[in-house]
């Protein structure tokens, strides 16, 4: 389960109703919903928010690091509450359903040093494809 909302809490950010249920949508562990799935959840828990809030929520909410915009393969920009224990994705080819996975060692050291390029390299992204259960039968 994530901590979305107490990291946001201990950040001191402002907590209307809107931002509260945009929040509760995302908390959770392998939470990856695109804009339209938060807006429809969080419809359904206060049905005046609207579609603008939740985009700018959204936005704010990556602008300050409590959430990752995650995007593959041209699919729609998904949001992951997990921003705080690093991660990488499992994504299905099919159906684009994402998995965080955390892989033992540290996937910097993969890259030996004559292929950084004189690169100074902060962070690593690594995705793994492949089938989910339900697409592969």
């Amino acid at each position: 389960m994530s901590d979305l909302l107490e990291r946001l809490r201990d950040r001191g950010w402002r907590m209307t109703a809107q931002r509260r249920v945009v929040a509760e949508v995302l908390d959770g562990e392998h939470v990856h919903l695109t804009a339209e799935e938060v807006h429809a959840r969080a419809i359904a828990r206060l049905p005046e928010i609207s579609r603008a809030t939740v985009y700018n929520t959204l936005g704010e909410m990556v602008t300050i690091g409590e959430i990752l915009e995650v995007a593959t393969d041209g699919r729609a920009k998904r949001y992951d509450p997990n921003a705080h224990r690093p991660h990488q994705h499992l994504v299905c080819s099919s159906c684009g359903t994402i998995r965080d996975v955390h892989p033992q060692g540290d996937p910097l050291s993969a890259l030996p040093a004559g292929e950084r390029f004189g690169f100074a390299v902060s962070a690593v992204e690594v995705t793994y494809r492949g089938l989910c259960p339900d697409c592969a039968r």
